[in-house]
């Protein structure tokens, strides 16, 4: 990290790279769905336009549905775009509404899962002693466990060992490493994977213990992959003994599900060594291509009993595509292993198919309980009032809150709408940081130097609401000290917006960053 600067400004900045047939796939797909939502709403203007009855009709329904969101649980930020957009428009937002509106997917996908977790939920058992013993320790981190434990369903556990990874080239190593070593099955779950340097060394690796009788599986997001592999990525696996699944394929059909992406990245071996953090397998993440100046991003391992919850996450959307997997307990070694460093390690994933916002909530139970500090890298910062107003109050009464995006942005339209927070955030008090030496991708928090996170969540409405995420609780664990470490070498290296941002911005800008504000869900 100290030595970001001087690679900045002597580096050679490259193009992101994009595989032609598949984003070919991605254009038609689009076009067919545009040209079906045109269709749709065509008819029902068409119908309006035929039947005084109909029109009627269909008012009252574009005004039933805006009170049935108001009506709903959830947060007003959300709901007020939709409202807003099927009041002035009510055709075409109804139909928007159908497919991107509804965070809890179909009842026949929620349905879906919900049988996959009743197999795997009771091999998610608790350990009794090592929640009292948590309870003794500190209560009030007891009592965060516990909020995970009771409503996104994975417990804490204490004999394992934790390694961070301030540079993912760092963790990519180690996961290499680890990958030689795996005697019994390998599974990894990632939302991008490229066809380039970086995953073809891991690939040589796999076809190796493939080809020495090891199970290996891969599965992917169809959406975070198409641009860095070919439509035959599948089979090419498959060839080579490798098992491989695509998470949500896009099809040129409307469908709902379609919004609602896997953001995960998992890599299990033999249900004893895990892997997870911010980087995909693409060669962006690991600074080989740099199409945002310097790629920050980082990860964390983890040995031992805590493994068996990443195990489990990933078979739960193993064997939501295609049940296949009967005999979990052969996956799940019973062996006890002996921790060396101490501390509590709670793996946890989210899921936009249920109610309860694990992802936001456990965010945002860190910022009520801080007592010195609170610290987060986010490659984004698109969040709720309610997060917003967390955030205030805890700079507010005297807390250290500090927030990294990037300097460099991947989307010029999300970085708009990070930056239209800055202005309230830095009244309140909070402190803004960018990321100068290029995009921060890591997403990690630190608390008080004894609560961190590390995974996959973002602070934005897609991570929040709409994908499948996962991350790492973890308290009094030493590997917390070099998380602190991490945050202030990217301190030193990022520029503090200043308190003139509000004052500085002209009238029009601020309009237009308002203005995205109020969409800001939507997108």
């Amino acid at each position: 990290m100290s030595n970001c600067a001087v690679f900045f400004n002597t580096m050679r900045t490259e193009q992101k790279t994009s595989v032609k047939n598949s984003i070919g796939r991605l254009v038609f797909v689009g076009i067919s769905v545009l040209l079906q939502v045109i269709w749709i709403i065509n008819l029902f203007l068409w119908l309006n336009r035929y039947s005084a009855a109909i029109s009627l009709f269909s008012t009252l329904i574009a005004v039933s549905v805006v009170f049935a969101i108001y009506g709903t649980h959830g947060n007003m930020a959300f709901k007020v775009p939709w409202m807003l957009l099927i009041a002035a428009f009510p055709i075409f937002g109804l139909c928007v509404f159908l497919l991107f509106g509804r965070s809890n997917l179909t009842r026949s996908m929620k349905k879906r899962y919900e049988l996959i977790d009743e197999e795997l939920f009771p091999f998610l058992n608790g350990d009794d002693e090592v929640i009292k013993e948590l309870q003794e320790k500190d209560l009030s981190i007891a009592n965060q466990s516990d909020y995970i434990w009771k409503y996104g369903h994975y417990p804490v556990y204490h004999n394992t060992d934790v390694a961070f990874y301030a540079d993912e080239s760092q963790g990519l190593e180690a996961q290499l490493a680890e990958l030689k070593k795996a005697e019994h099955f390998i599974f990894m779950e990632y939302h991008a994977i490229e066809q380039a340097e970086s995953f073809e060394r891991i690939l040589n690796v796999l076809k190796d213990r493939a080809a020495h009788g090891v199970e290996v599986r891969i599965f992917y997001d169809d959406v975070g992959s198409i641009g860095f592999i070919n439509h035959d990525f599948r089979k090419r696996m498959e060839e080579n003994d490798i098992a491989c699944r695509v998470f949500n394929p896009i099809i040129p059909v409307l469908s709902v599900f379609m919004n609602n992406r896997d953001h995960r990245k998992i890599t299990v071996i033999d249900g004893k060594v895990g892997f997870t953090g911010g980087y995909n397998l693409a060669n962006e993440y690991f600074n080989i291509t740099h199409p945002y100046g310097v790629w920050k991003d980082s990860g964390v391992r983890l040995e031992g009993e805590a493994v068996r919850s990443l195990t489990l996450i990933f078979m739960e959307m193993w064997n939501a595509i295609r049940d296949t997997d009967t005999e979990y307990e052969k996956y799940l070694p019973d062996g006890v292993f002996e921790a060396k460093g101490g501390g509590y390690v709670q793996p946890y994933a989210d899921s936009p198919l249920d109610r309860e916002r694990v992802g936001e909530n456990v965010y945002m139970n860190i910022i009520k309980g801080a007592t010195e500090y609170v610290y987060f890298i986010t490659p984004y910062l698109i969040i709720s009032d309610e997060m917003k107003r967390e955030l205030g109050l805890a700079a507010k009464r005297g807390i250290d809150v500090r927030i990294v995006t990037p300097g460099i942005p991947d989307k010029k339209l999300v970085y708009r709408l990070t930056r239209s927070y800055y202005a309230g955030l830095i009244r309140d008090g909070v402190r803004i940081y960018e990321y100068t030496p290029g995009f921060c991708h890591a997403k990690q928090c630190i608390c008080d130097g004894k609560i961190a996170t590390v995974g996959t969540i973002n602070l934005d409405y897609r991570s929040l609401y709409f994908h499948f995420e996962n991350g790492v609780y973890l308290y009094d664990v030493p590997a917390i000290k070099d998380i602190r470490e991490d945050f202030e070498e990217v301190f030193a290296v990022s520029t503090e917006v200043g308190n003139n941002y509000h004052t500085a911005r002209s009238p029009l800008k601020r309009l237009g960053q308002y203005f995205l504000r109020l969409f800001a869900p939507l997108l």
